[in-house]
């Protein structure tokens, strides 16, 4: 078998509207808005540099099922820069972007294969020779919601050339994902082929090595849960189908989550100049993009009474958008920090172990938050019963149908914080009075 090498890419997410980002400024937002299209720039051009034989796109090349014209242009764009390299391009559709999708019907260039509503193979060839070297399965969804197993569907290996498997899928479930095409790792690993090039998870994951069961994550980062570098692979076959990957990073964009403790400070300045100092260390590693950050703010101390008001931290963000807006303005947004939002989770120095000991309402009330933490999805819980008046309202209840079990028990640590605090401090104030 003669090597070769490819590019496997997913989750390209065309012109995504990075709606809910607050505080933007008109140039801020439209260079947001072009992330997506940047990324698929970065990907062609890598694709060049690389001299790939061939591309396989594993789904959801666009955000929505009413494909804006606007997307479809510039993915034409790219496609016909990539023919002029004689590069081919074998695609599926997914949940985001299924073959009975709102578009303009737009013939496609030669080199480009897109798979139908059923499962079907082609054969791709080095670009030097024109020599075969792979088989390429795919299916794209016919409509947005695939909910049976398609893997089992795909046709076994029938020639002795590596096989590479496109399937935009949840594999095992992931919780966080919705369960399109569901299918087992075990499904995969029997199925006979050499590499299965995912889609769907956006995060970046090698699920197996042989075969290689491989989801490279979105191109680019479009909200606080997608954190970190996002790109591509390229794939290295050899002779003896050996396969070796190598992660490219190709969003001008990343998202973080960092903290920001106060343990150790004393006044709120101190803990300014201390995330100052956080800063300018996420500017430095990601010089070349722009960093959009949630601060987290963690500890204990004196100076979370003094945060919690929430005005100190409105002015602060307010100020330093300011500044990274300015700088943006002179270079292209490379190695700016934007702080997308401040996300309290500090408080006051509280000896918890001798109020949970105490016999007092403070200690009968972290004794019950401590409870009800155990079963925060309890129907018959506190935090269920708090919820049920919310649930008759169509829109509270599709907001909180998304609620994570995390973010239930975070909501459930910020009310004990906050109603201790509030607690220990009137008490705090009815012993100073009757002293």
């Amino acid at each position: 078998m003669a090597s070769f090498r490819f590019m496997h890419a997913a989750d390209l997410h065309l012109d995504s509207p990075f709606i809910g980002i607050s505080g933007l400024d008109d140039t801020l937002r439209s260079y947001v808005q072009e992330s997506t299209f940047r990324a698929l720039e970065r990907l062609v051009q890598l694709a060049i540099d690389q001299q790939v034989d061939f591309i396989v796109i594993s789904g959801d090349i666009y955000d929505s099922s009413n494909i804006s014209l606007r997307a479809q242009l510039r993915f034409l764009d790219s496609l016909n820069r990539l023919g002029m390299e004689e590069i081919a391009v074998y695609v599926i559709h997914g949940n985001h972007d299924p073959l009975d999708s709102t578009k303009l019907s737009m013939a496609l260039p030669p080199h480009v294969h897109v798979f139908g509503a059923e499962p079907a193979s082609v054969t791709a060839v080095r670009r030097s020779d024109h020599h075969e070297v792979a088989v390429i399965t795919g299916m794209s969804y016919p409509t947005s919601k695939v909910t049976d197993n398609i893997a089992i569907r795909y046709p076994a290996p029938s020639s002795r050339l590596y096989h590479i498997g496109l399937l935009h899928a949840n594999v095992d479930g992931d919780p966080q994902h919705e369960t399109y095409a569901p299918c087992t790792k075990r499904d995969l690993i029997q199925s006979g082929f050499h590499y299965w090039a995912l889609g769907h998870i956006h995060s970046r994951r090698i699920l197996q090595k042989s075969p290689y069961i491989v989801y490279p994550g979105n191109i680019q980062g479009r909200h606080i849960r997608e954190t970190g570098p996002k790109g591509c692979y390229i794939v290295d076959v050899d002779e003896s189908s050996n396969t070796k990957l190598s992660f490219h990073e190709l969003g001008s964009m990343r998202w973080h989550i960092v903290e920001a403790p106060l343990d150790s400070c004393q006044d709120v300045d101190e803990w300014r100049r201390s995330l100052e100092s956080i800063l300018t260390e996420i500017s430095r590693e990601n010089a070349d993009g722009l960093s959009m950050i949630r601060v987290r703010i963690t500890g204990r101390g004196p100076v979370h009474r003094q945060l919690e008001g929430g005005y100190v931290l409105d002015e602060l963000l307010i100020d330093l958008r300011r500044r990274e807006a300015a700088k943006g303005q002179t270079c292209g947004y490379r190695g700016c920090v934007w702080i997308e939002s401040f996300s309290l989770h500090s408080g006051d120095a509280i000896d918890r172990q001798r109020l949970l000991a105490e016999d007092s309402f403070a200690g009968d009330l972290l004794r019950l938050v401590r409870g009800e933490q155990e079963r925060v999805q309890d129907p018959g819980g506190v935090v269920a019963k708090s919820l049920e008046p919310l649930l008759e309202h169509a829109e509270i209840r599709s907001l909180l149908d998304e609620i994570s079990p995390e973010e239930l028990l975070e909501w459930v640590r910020r009310a004990e914080e906050l109603t201790l605090g509030l607690l220990l401090r009137e008490r705090s104030q009815g012993e100073g009075v009757g002293t």
